[in-house]
C-alpha cells in the first residue's frame, strides 16, 4: 500500500470523518501521544513549513485538532487532537493477524500459551480490520483498574505501587518500576508476556495505560492521566508512561 493511500477514520463530537493523505494522518498520528509545537510537527514529518501551516488550516477546519498559545513562549503555537483514532489502512495489521494464526496454528503455541495467542489474535484482528482498538482499550484498562483498585489496601502511594508490583508478579501480568516520583514516571516491562511473541508490534500500551490510571483516580479521588512516552515498539526495553 502505498503512503498516498493511506485513509483513517476519525471520530468528533460532530460525527466521524474518514481522512485520506498520508500527511495529515501523520500529524495527527504524531498527536496520539500528547501537545505538539509548530516546529516539533514541521520536524517530524519533514514538510515545509508552509505545507504544514496548509494542512494544520484544514485540520481544525474539520475540528480534528485544537491550537492554542504556547504558556511558555506566546509567540509560539501547540497543537492536540480533539478527536479519536478509530481506524486505519489495514496494513500492516493484516499481516500482525496472519502471523499470530500461524502461531496458532502451529506447535508455538505451547510455548507461547493458547489463552495468551487467542487474546492476542483478537487485538491484531481489530487492527486488520482497519479499526484502532487503543482508545476503548484504555477505557476499558481504567474499568479493570477501578476494580483492581478494590483488592490493594495501601493508600500512600510508594506502599501502592509496592503492593501492586506483587499483584502483577503473583498473577504473570508483567513488572514495573517506578523511575520518578514527581512527575511520577512508570516503566512497565514485558506486559502480559508481549516480548516473548515474535511480532514486533504490539497492542497493550493504551489498556496498561488504563490501568495505572484507574488504579490511580479511584485510590487518591483525583483525575489521572497518563502519558504515553514510549512504547516498546520504538526499540526501548520498556513502555513509559507520565502523570501529566
Amino acid at each position: 500500500m502505498n503512503n498516498g493511500d493511506s485513509t483513517a477514520i476519525f471520530s468528533t463530537e460532530a460525527g466521524f470523518i474518514a481522512l485520506n493523505g498520508s500527511v495529515k494522518i501523520k500529524i495527527l498520528d504524531f498527536l496520539k501521544t500528547g501537545s505538539r509545537s509548530f516546529d516539533e510537527i514541521v520536524a517530524h514529518t519533514g514538510k515545509a513549513k508552509a505545507t504544514i501551516s496548509v494542512h494544520l488550516k484544514d485540520l481544525k477546519s474539520c475540528n480534528l485538532l485544537e491550537e492554542q498559545i504556547d504558556p511558555d513562549d506566546r509567540r509560539k503555537k501547540i497543537y492536540s487532537l480533539k478527536c479519536h483514532y478509530l481506524a486505519c489502512s489495514q496494513e500492516p495489521g493484516v499481516r500482525y493477524y496472519s502471523d499470530m494464526l500461524d502461531i496458532i496454528a502451529s506447535s508455538d503455541i505451547e510455548r507461547y500459551g493458547s489463552l495468551k495467542c487467542v487474546f492476542y489474535a483478537v487485538q491484531y484482528g481489530f487492527l486488520a480490520h482497519g479499526i484502532n482498538c487503543n482508545p476503548i482499550m484504555r477505557d476499558i484498562g481504567r474499568d479493570v483498574g477501578r476494580s483492581l483498585s478494590n483488592n490493594l489496601i495501601s493508600n500512600h502511594p510508594d506502599d501502592l505501587f509496592e503492593e501492586m508490583m506483587l499483584f502483577w508478579e503473583k498473577n504473570n501480568i508483567g513488572r514495573f518500576a517506578v523511575i520518578e516520583k514527581d512527575p511520577l514516571k512508570i516503566a512497565v516491562y514485558d506486559f502480559f508476556d508481549c516480548r516473548s511473541l515474535p511480532i514486533k508490534a504490539k497492542v497493550l500500551c493504551s489498556f496498561v495505560q488504563g490501568v495505572f490510571e484507574g488504579v490511580l483516580s479511584d485510590k487518591f479521588e483525583v483525575e489521572c492521566t497518563m502519558e504515553v512516552v514510549s512504547d516498546c515498539t520504538q526499540g526501548c526495553e520498556a513502555c513509559f508512561f507520565v502523570r501529566r
